[in-house]
């Protein structure tokens, strides 16, 4: 059951073409060495809040009526979702709430304060950050804007893999990190309109392997503990994004703590852009699963470069001490 046509598609990119940016595709000769592969790096990181979650938003907020426009609108998130809407919302002009978990990254919530939305703070786990939404809701009317679970957002997504598809023909495989599900849905539908050919594979961490066993069981799962340090990455899938993800998605491969870490570093000192740890789950499963890439032209979604440097740099000096992770990145083994 595909939810939307591929005119759907071309018309989320004509409406938010003169919001982003086109993002560059960027490779890498080491990589493609170690890999045997071709790898294409849709660097998303470039885009404008410094994260795909732009193109949602902007697409989501499009759809609105006037009258939803003019009492604002709300939404939870920790950090990429919660800047996208913020800056979306202030080229509006309107209001937008953000309710934040309180362990949100520093860098997150200091952007979503720079673009002049307002924050509200919640407790870790979904059912409190649903609670503060619900109460936003009852006492200022505004519309709430899923993250992830919302067909308007998956739309807007879409078109991130619409150009990469545009630019790389002949992919063999797309792989885009799974979280929410909201960008890995966006890119089966585009894969599924634009390039058939086109498989569709999902990056995870281990530590928070709820896609991974939807797909196995049929029906949404979800984590007790969140885990990890790819803090994009630490929600479920929905009721809307799942169907699309079932019937489109090939695989979930998953991949550790410690390879996601590897993996940012090394995109860090070797390709020379900044990404963060959500992106690095994809790149990290490139690595890690070279075996069944090579000779492949492989897509690779870098989801966004919002990465708080001053919390993360903390620990370079925990990774020059430690050689065996450093070689096991960089030569490829496993």
């Amino acid at each position: 059951m595909i939810l939307s046509s591929k005119q759907d598609l071309l018309d989320a990119r004509d409406r938010i073409s003169s919001i982003v940016h086109r993002t560059p595709v960027l490779t890498s000769s080491t990589l493609n060495e170690m890999t045997g592969a071709e790898v294409y790096f849709k660097c998303e990181n470039f885009q404008r809040m410094g994260a795909y979650k732009m193109r949602g938003a902007s697409h989501a907020l499009s759809r609105l009526s006037v009258e939803q426009l003019a009492d604002g609108v709300v939404t939870h998130s920790s950090g990429n979702f919660a800047q996208a809407i913020a800056l979306a919302a202030r080229i509006k002009g309107i209001k937008a709430v953000i309710v934040m978990p309180e362990n949100a990254p520093v860098v997150k919530v200091e952007a979503v304060r720079g673009y002049g939305a307002e924050i509200i703070f919640s407790g870790p786990r979904p059912a409190d950050r649903e609670e503060a939404v619900h109460a936003v809701i009852n006492g200022q009317g505004m519309t709430f804007i899923h993250p992830s679970n919302d067909l308007q957002v998956i739309l807007g997504n879409s078109t991130c893999a619409q150009e990469l598809i545009e630019e790389i023909p002949g992919l063999d495989i797309i792989i885009a990190p799974v979280g929410g599900g909201g960008l890995l849905a966006g890119t089966a539908l585009a894969a599924h309109w634009f390039s058939p050919s086109t498989h569709v594979w999902a990056a995870e961490p281990r530590n928070v392997d709820d896609a991974f066993r939807s797909l196995q069981s049929g029906k949404i799962e979800t984590n007790e503990r969140a885990d990890t340090i790819a803090d994009g990455l630490r929600t479920n899938l929905g009721d809307i994004n799942f169907p699309i993800i079932r019937q489109l998605v090939n695989k979930v491969l998953l991949v550790s703590e410690e390879e996601i870490i590897s993996a940012m570093w090394w995109v860090w000192e070797r390709m020379k852009i900044i990404i963060e740890p959500s992106s690095a789950v994809a790149v990290a499963a490139v690595i890690r699963y070279q075996d069944q890439l090579r000779g492949k032209r492989i897509g690779v979604i870098i989801s966004g470069g919002n990465a708080d440097v001053r919390k993360l740099v903390v620990s370079s000096s925990e990774r020059s001490a430690n050689p065996a992770e450093s070689k096991t990145f960089a030569t490829g083994e496993k």
